[in-house]
């Protein structure tokens, strides 16, 4: 169970992508259209601005005449309501009773001349002034929407993939770093929704943007416009050449992120050992290394598509020296204005910046669909543990767990464990000892369904475990590690992981069972101390007994322990053991042993080796036969204790 480095192009498909994805983008469609209509206004109203050059430059500028006989109109009723703030009317004109067209260049309201340029002079600068401010309005609107529904969108798809990864089981974290799982959870799925949001927003203010320049040019000049427009066309080629190449470096880019989290977690988490080894160095040698090929990737990405902006700039310098040839001719000929060529080279400048942008935009999308792909990839990995379509639900074990001919691998056909067979009556306390690697922890670990076995069976009560409900199996079952992990959060908050509900007086009764008290009556905060990340504030057997008290409030039937007192000094160990006597008493418990002289007083102890049990029997019995494994494993540990203390 792995997930993909590198996206598979076969997968790369679009449309099913989207259609992936419609699961969190409806609950948000409506701001996030919305977001993307307040867009469009924004884009056309950049033709507004463009186009008032045209009447600003030749009839206040040029002060070239105009008919405006056919707006009379429209005139009167505008007029009347602004007469007394344009320049040169006074307040008393009042009511307009009469309004006098002159042929060109001016009007007369009762009686008094005015001419257009004076007219057009005051209300084009609060025209372009007014646009800019409903512009801006429009645009963080448009943002605020856009941005509240792509982090909405994205606390949707982490809390879903959260979901799906709580389901994996222990081989998906084995074979997968944390930088890259973290990447998943983080990056990838941040880029999948507030990017791919904010991308299809840019361009459709790119798009709308471009649409109201066009209509600008053609409304100009269309003689000019088709001649613009041929010569700019060719400023979108570039765009899809680089499409795969920006679809490369993101996927290397987002695999190199990867490395890089899983280097800066193993830095947290590994900073004792660096610090007690002097690998500051190393450490950080390893990290630039990272960082290098991180480097190496953005200078391939702009070798390859870097020439792309100099090349759009210079075919756009081909249009606009085009326009200004034709454009000359045009004026020349009185076929167009000063003012008309003035307008249009301005919406044609306007226009290179969309256009320009929509190259980015359509790069930044790409890496979207790379973020979006690899979360997919996490959402269509299928836990392999998981409750069968009958799981039955069980409240409490009876009778055994019995181990059946069980064979297991964790890498294909590299056996573990080889037949096993073993019943472990209710309880009853059983062993498990042997040589490092002979596959104890490994049946512990099958127990809790942490992996599932190749072949074979492991039954409850007579029941297969994979036909038990995840949930009411694991209940019934409290586990105690070598290398237990507390969350950061206080004393408290970690004992009652073992029972929610727990109350007060259980609480201290198993803070009491696990010799913890003295220890938390001599911090401040008691219970509520603040323990730190993974409960680094707390030494190894403090740690333990906090674990075994969490253990105890779950209450569960079968105890395992693993190895739970072997990196322990002797004072530390010898609490650990008492504590963990309480956590025995009256309960099913498999003990995997390092050292031999904790297990003496255990029903069974199973001589675990190269993946088979080799020896079963009580102490007294295992240790009385002649050249066995057990004894063999006995005597070498305490023939070291005797040679330690001569």
């Amino acid at each position: 169970m792995k997930l993909q480095e590198v996206v598979n192009d076969k997968a790369f498909d679009y449309k099913y992508m989207y259609e992936r994805m419609w699961p969190f983008v409806k609950p948000y469609l409506f701001r996030g259209v919305f977001a993307i209509i307040l867009a469009i206004p924004v884009g056309l109203m950049d033709g507004l601005i463009a186009l008032a050059l045209k009447p600003y430059l030749d009839y206040v500028i040029n002060r070239s005449p105009l008919d405006i006989s056919q707006f009379q109109s429209f005139l009167v009723p505008f007029l009347e309501k602004s007469a007394a703030i344009i320049n040169g009317f006074s307040a008393n004109i009042g009511h307009i009773s009469e309004i006098n067209v002159q042929p060109y260049d001016d009007f007369i309201i009762n009686g008094k001349e005015i001419y257009i340029a004076e007219f057009l002079a005051f209300w084009i600068p609060f025209l372009v002034v007014g646009v800019a401010l409903a512009q801006g309005l429009l645009k963080y609107f448009s943002g605020y929407l856009n941005d509240w529904s792509g982090i909405k969108m994205s606390i949707g798809l982490k809390s879903k993939l959260f979901e799906k990864l709580l389901t994996f089981e222990s081989a998906l974290y084995d074979k997968n770093s944390s930088g890259l799982v973290m990447s998943r959870f983080l990056g990838d799925a941040d880029g999948a929704c507030s990017g791919l949001l904010t991308n299809i927003k840019t361009l459709t203010d790119n798009f709308t943007r471009s649409l109201g320049l066009i209509a600008v040019l053609i409304l100009v000049s269309w003689k000019l416009s088709f001649f613009a427009l041929i010569m700019l066309g060719g400023a979108f080629l570039p765009v899809s050449l680089i499409r795969k190449h920006v679809k490369y470096v993101s996927q290397e880019g987002m695999k190199v992120g990867s490395k890089l989290s899983t280097s800066i977690v193993e830095t947290f988490s590994g900073n004792r050992i660096i610090t007690a080894f002097n690998l500051q160095k190393f450490t950080h040698n390893k990290l630039m290394r990272c960082l290098q090929e991180s480097f190496n990737l953005q200078m391939k990405l702009t070798k390859r598509v870097g020439w792309l902006s100099p090349l759009m700039y210079l075919i756009a310098s081909f249009g606009i020296a085009g326009v200004m040839w034709y454009g000359n001719h045009l004026v020349l000929s009185g076929e167009m204005t000063s003012g008309s060529f003035a307008s249009f080279v301005t919406a044609l400048l306007l226009l290179y910046k969309p256009i320009k942008s929509a190259g980015n935009t359509m790069s930044q999308m790409q890496g979207s669909f790379v973020a979006m792909n690899r979360v997919m990839d996490a959402f269509d990995l299928e836990p392999n543990i998981k409750n069968s379509p009958n799981a039955v639900k069980i409240d409490t074990i009876k009778d055994s767990i019995r181990f059946e001919n069980v064979w297991f691998e964790y890498d294909e056909n590299a056996p573990v464990l080889k037949g096993i067979n073993l019943n472990i009556k209710i309880g009853e306390s059983i062993a498990l000892v042997g040589n490092s690697g002979g596959g104890k922890t490994t049946i512990a670990n099958l127990i809790p369904r942490f992996y599932d076995i190749k072949s074979g069976s492991i039954k409850i009560d007579g029941i297969d475990i994979r036909d038990i409900e995840l949930a009411s199996l694991r209940q019934n079952i409290a586990v105690v590690f070598q290398d237990n992990f507390l969350f950061s959060g206080t004393i408290r908050e970690n004992i009652m992981l073992g029972n929610f509900s727990a109350t007060e007086a259980e609480i201290q009764k198993a803070v009491k069972d696990a010799y913890l008290a003295e220890f938390i009556e001599e911090l401040p905060e008691g219970l509520d101390t603040e323990i730190g990340e993974r409960g680094v504030r707390l030494s190894g057997g403090q740690k333990q007994r906090v674990a075994i008290a969490r253990a105890m409030l779950k209450n569960a039937p079968v105890v395992i322990l693993d190895e739970a007192t072997s990196a322990l000094d002797n004072k530390s160990e010898a609490i650990v053991q008492m504590a963990m006597d309480k956590l025995m008493e009256n309960k099913t418990v498999i003990v995997i042993a390092h050292r031999l002289s904790t297990i003496k007083n255990v029903d069974k102890i199973a001589v675990i080796n190269e993946g088979q049990i080799v020896e079963l029997g009580n102490h007294d019995e295992l240790i009385n036969i002649p050249n066995g494994a057990y004894k063999a494993l006995y005597d070498m540990q305490f023939n070291s204790v005797e040679n330690a203390l001569t």
